[in-house]
């Protein structure tokens, strides 16, 4: 940016090294517990949430080697379920966690990759305590103009919303339900965010994913999204559906670039952005400097 003295490049870095910074020195990941139900392992739990949790033995089980293990008597899904909404129940009656006060009531499935059968289900607003994986549809929409250049839809969150009011975000995201999956997120999302028809939202690509884990005064927040691209004709518009959004832009691929190294972007979706212009060659390997540590900070294994 101009002034600042740091390169695009170098911020695109510092803002990669933001989103996985529960793998940089001086995290806690070394102090975190390894969090298991039904014998898998399912998360990472932060050593401030640990404490808590010692108050639940009925619940939790303290193993050694650093190791807190589900109670194994909750056999099924549902008592799973409903032991682990007792717990965050009590902890966010008592304001022990400031996470539990943006509480969603919707459930978000518990597993070891996403592939495999949930083992239980917890309040979405509750998952950074354990370390949880977490998986999102994120759309990136766009048009060719006359010119042949790209340009896309950028939309800007509602300035009422509970989390990241006002800043920039993909044309749709969202996280994945619990018995949802992810052609029915994209499809819900589409038609709730940007008010886009299912005959044009099923046109969507899939296009790979971006992971990444990062740790916050709120936990530890482990996540994938699933990406798609969707191109659409130029006269074609998304509206505001449900309120999440406020305004719609239609910008140029440049401007959009210069605005995902920006505090104006909610981070997670400018790695998307990031993600969209490596694979539409708008970074090049023998002109980009930090190419290969671009590419590998979107995919970070969880």
């Amino acid at each position: 940016m101009a002034g600042s003295g740091v390169s695009w490049s170098e911020r695109a870095v510092r803002l990669l090294r933001r989103m996985n910074s529960f793998y940089s020195a001086g995290s806690s990941r070394c102090q975190c517990w390894h969090f298991s139900v039904g014998g898998m392992e399912v998360g990472l739990v932060p050593p401030a949430v640990l404490e808590q949790l010692r108050r639940f033995p009925d619940v939790f089980i303290f193993k050694e080697e650093k190791r807190l293990e589900l109670n194994p008597s909750l056999s099924s899904y549902h008592d799973r379920s409903s032991a682990m909404d007792r717990v965050l129940q009590r902890l966010r009656e008592e304001e022990r966690f400031t996470c539990l006060q943006g509480w969603r009531d919707e459930k978000y499935e518990v597993m070891p990759q996403f592939s495999d059968p949930p083992l239980m289900c917890m309040e979405r607003a509750a998952t950074s305590l354990f370390g949880v994986k977490r998986y999102g549809v994120h759309v990136n929409g766009f048009t060719r103009q006359p010119d042949g250049q790209l340009a896309m839809w950028v939309a800007r969150r509602s300035l009422s919303k509970q989390t990241y009011p006002g800043l920039l975000d993909n044309m749709v995201a969202g996280g994945i339900a619990s018995q949802k999956g992810i052609r029915d997120t994209l499809i819900k999302e589409c038609a709730e965010e940007a008010s886009i028809p299912e005959c044009i939202a099923a046109a969507a690509r899939p296009v790979g994913t971006v992971s990444y884990t990062y740790e916050d005064g709120e936990g530890v927040f482990s996540e994938c999204q699933f990406v798609f691209d969707l191109e659409v004709s130029s006269d074609f518009s998304p509206s505001v559906g449900d309120g999440e959004v406020h305004q719609f832009y239609l910008w140029p691929i440049e401007k959009v670039k210069d605005a995902l190294v920006t505090e104006e972007f909610k981070q997670n979706c400018a790695l998307v952005v990031l993600d969209f212009l490596i694979r539409h060659s708008y970074l090049h390997p023998d002109t980009e400097p930090n190419y290969l540590e671009l590419v590998v900070g979107l995919h970070r294994p969880l």
